[in-house]
């Protein structure tokens, strides 16, 4: 659905976006992180059309977004980091606007009044926008995406702004829309990026370093593959139980949490899934398994990895290096 070979974006000898390539494919939503300067807003805002590249290309649906910029532009609806409201108009008025302007073809009163349903504002329809709380104009700037059913939705910080309640209401809806569409989405709070993403790309000084699920991030960047689980038995015959699970290279006890219940840190070796053993076994000696929990990072831990300098300079890179090419800075 998204094809990004080889862009590139400079701003006089300033390089933000340095000869990067991704895919996104139909209906995924994917994570869209950085730090600030990474080149993240500059990327999506030539995917959406808003900047053009010096190199490379961009294609929504198979069509490039500088060669026909209409045609590829009738598949984006785009959320920037700041709303393009008009402040005096009523909902009604912007969106009927939005629909004149996107020249929908879609039965006006139904398709706008079935938008104004998926992003709840039904009840704030007639009033004016300037009189919305933060997280009802967020709400009107995803409708506004919205209209003309567009196959791709770039939302570039869809949440900043907003206090936790309006933040859990937009990242529901966002993951709505993610059954019916292909999402490209921005933020800086990682657990919503880890609670609504099917994958990620980190990108850092105008370079793609990462690009894959949390999981396999988080999995290929631990240096260790440990497990710490609490267990409910006698804690000597326990660990020696533990030790006899084919692929099990470890067992250490660590301490003892509640009467009756122990702490194990529980190391196996490369490749080895110890886990269904594991219940297996405990289960057949009637020692109930309290607690399981991997030791591998966390999505905050994997994105300071990822794109805090070491001593030489630079950050890791965990990019697939036959879709991705690295290099420059915002």
């Amino acid at each position: 659905m998204i094809e990004v070979k080889n862009l590139t974006k400079s701003f006089g000898d300033k390089i933000a976006v340095n000869n990067i390539s991704f895919k996104v494919s139909e209906g995924e939503v994917l994570g869209f992180l950085g730090p600030n300067g990474a080149g993240k807003s500059t990327t999506m805002n030539i995917l959406a059309g808003y900047l053009s590249s010096n190199e490379g290309q961009a294609l929504i649906d198979g069509v490039d977004i500088l060669d026909d910029p209409i045609a590829a532009k009738r598949n984006i609806g785009y959320l920037p980091e700041h709303p393009p409201l008009y402040l005096d108009m009523t909902v009604k008025a912007y969106l009927d606007f939005i629909y004149d302007l996107k020249k929908v073809k879609l039965p006006r009163k139904s398709h706008i009044s079935e938008i104004c349903e998926v992003v709840k504002i039904t009840d704030v329809y007639n009033r004016l926008i300037k009189n919305l709380s933060k997280g009802y104009r967020q709400r009107v700037g995803l409708a506004q995406a919205i209209i003309g059913n567009p196959k791709v939705l770039i939302l570039d910080e869809p949440t900043v702004g907003l206090d936790p309640k309006q933040i859990i209401e937009i990242r529901s809806l966002i993951k709505r829309l993610g059954e019916n569409h292909t999402v490209i989405l921005s933020s800086h709070i990682l657990p919503e990026v880890q609670a609504v993403c099917d994958k990620i790309i980190v990108i850092n000084k105008g370079n793609v370093v990462a690009n894959d699920t949390s999981d396999n991030l988080a999995h290929n960047l631990s240096s260790d593959h440990r497990l710490n689980a609490r267990i409910e038995g006698p804690e000597k015959e326990v660990a020696k139980l533990l030790s006899t699970i084919p692929g099990m290279a470890d067992v250490k006890i660590t301490r003892m949490v509640e009467k009756g219940i122990y702490e194990y840190v529980l190391e196996a070796h490369e490749g080895a899934d110890i886990r269904r053993e594991m219940f297996k076994r405990l289960s057949s000696r009637n020692w109930p398994i309290m607690g399981l929990k991997s030791s591998e990072l966390t999505l905050e831990e994997i994105f300071l990895k990822l794109t805090m300098d070491d001593a030489y300079g630079h950050g890791m890179d965990l990019s697939n290096k036959k879709e991705t090419q690295s290099g420059g800075g915002e």
